[in-house]
């Protein structure tokens, strides 16, 4: 038996056991109290990805490891995916599964150690991709061989749309620039790209069905300037890159610099280093065609000159020759000839002009104004003339109509029996409202109702006469 010295030493509410439910609440109120944020530092293993979108895995090092957890609408905002083995710096709070009894950690930012996150969610997203099969060269399609209109998607205020417009204006004069404006970094810029692709894509394919050819969109251009990783990001989303692939016109990625490479290089028909060298992309056609052209021309001109040349010493033999003097009477006929029929031919073409501007004044006469107001004239006239017979007919056809109606009128009136009540004969009805037609029908005593020209009278049988 305890002794009661002892037991007063503590109160009641500390000699009562607790439950373990009791303990474990306690201790995880005390610690997330206490660890309300912590970044802890481990390896990645035991990773699984649940159905419902949350993250488990296990962060340890050489000495002890601890539980995690991700929940969906967190590792949404994580820019790579975790793998066992990644060296990773979790930020989160500290918390108890009260069920196993087991603390853990609550995560709320990831991110790796050595590499850069950006770098690291980069290769996943490139790997992922790629194994999709969404980079395969034979989905790779060639630029048109002479564009007219190109689209381009980037910032309407960048230097890249100044250098793409610069460059094409400069190189070309058939090419046309479709700007969709769009934001090109900080965060949701990656959705407003995609959608300004789809959004030149509808506008291709609406132009393609009302046949309007002059609006059709050769090529696309996707792009920005240099920056940093951060600036770039955009560039480098899933949504971008399978707006890109889904494109029905060819795009071309110019992402920042020469050495910058995205996502969305990778995806794209064709990569230019620059925005400039994407402009110099769909410019270079028509300057090579235009060098060949001139290349062409020049030796034409020289060929021309040579054949000129032996021509030229051809006919000053000829000159020297006997026969030619022959020949020098044969041209004067022919000069002769040519004159005179070009004599006949300038009579023929000013007879034609004479009866032209003949029948042109006649055709003018008959559309002066003076002769379209007579017209007009005219054909007012006709009108009122028309509106008043129509007038007149369709009075003699009322006037004809209401005396119809008017004979209908009285012929009813004739036959109504309110007529007949009207002079002096009247209707009897028994109770149940029959009409009364002979004697034998009633009975001394019944009541009766007589209905009159002008009102009714309510009547009792105080006898019969002539009574069948």
């Amino acid at each position: 038996m305890k002794s009661p010295l002892l037991l007063s030493l503590f109160d009641e509410t500390e000699r009562r056991p607790l439950s373990v439910s009791e303990l474990t609440s306690q201790v995880r109120g005390a610690l997330e109290n206490r660890f309300t944020a912590v970044w802890v530092e481990g390896e990645i293993s035991n990773f699984k990805a649940a159905a419902s979108g949350h993250w488990y895995f296990t962060i340890k090092d050489e000495g002890a490891q601890l539980h995690a957890k991700c929940f969906r609408g967190v590792n949404g905002r994580i820019r790579f995916r975790p793998s066992d083995g990644l060296q990773v710096r979790a930020r989160g709070r500290i918390t108890v599964y009260e069920p196993r009894g087991e603390y853990e950690l609550l995560v709320e930012g990831l991110d790796p150690v050595g590499a850069g996150a950006l770098r690291v969610a980069f290769e996943q997203m490139r790997d992922r991709l790629a194994a999709e099969g969404l980079f395969a060269e034979e989905l790779k399609r060639p630029l048109p061989l002479l564009p007219r209109r190109v689209g381009v998607v980037t910032s309407p205020t960048g230097a890249a749309i100044r250098d793409i417009i610069h460059v094409i204006t400069r190189r070309t004069r058939t090419v046309n620039v479709l700007v969709a404006p769009t934001r090109v970094q900080g965060a949701g810029a990656g959705a407003e790209v995609a959608r300004a692709i789809r959004s030149l894509n509808e506008h291709h394919l609406r132009a393609e069905r009302e046949g309007r050819t002059a609006d059709l969109i050769d090529a696309i251009i996707v792009g920005r300037g240099g920056g940093s990783s951060e600036d770039l990001w955009a560039f480098n989303e899933e949504e971008v890159a399978r707006a890109i692939r889904a494109s029905r016109i060819p795009v071309i990625s110019a992402v920042g610099h020469e050495t910058d490479f995205t996502i969305a290089d990778f995806a794209a028909d064709v990569r230019a280093a620059t925005p400039s060298a994407a402009a110099e992309l769909v410019a270079a056609r028509e300057d090579e065609m235009t060098a060949i052209v001139l290349t062409l021309a020049r030796d034409l001109a020289r060929a021309v000159e040579y054949r000129l040349l032996i021509e030229r010493e051809r006919v000053r033999e000829a000159v020297s020759s006997e026969g030619f003097d022959e020949v020098r009477e044969r041209l004067r006929e022919a000069r002769r000839e040519t004159d005179e029929l070009a004599r006949r031919l300038e009579t023929a073409m000013a007879r034609a002009r004479e009866l032209a501007r003949r029948k042109f004044e006649r055709v003018a006469r008959e559309l002066s104004p003076v002769r379209a107001a007579t017209r007009a004239s005219e054909g007012r006239v006709r009108l009122a003339v028309t509106r008043a017979a129509l007038d007149a007919n369709f009075g003699a056809r009322l006037d004809t109509a209401r005396a119809q109606l008017e004979v209908a009128v009285a012929s009813l009136d004739a036959l109504s029996p309110l007529g007949v009540l009207g002079r002096g004969y009247a209707l009897v009805q028994d109770a149940r409202g029959r009409v009364v037609r002979s004697t034998g029908r009633v009975r001394v005593g019944e009541g009766l109702r007589v209905r009159l020209g002008e009102g009714a009278l309510k009547c009792r049988v105080e006898g019969v006469e002539g009574e069948n």
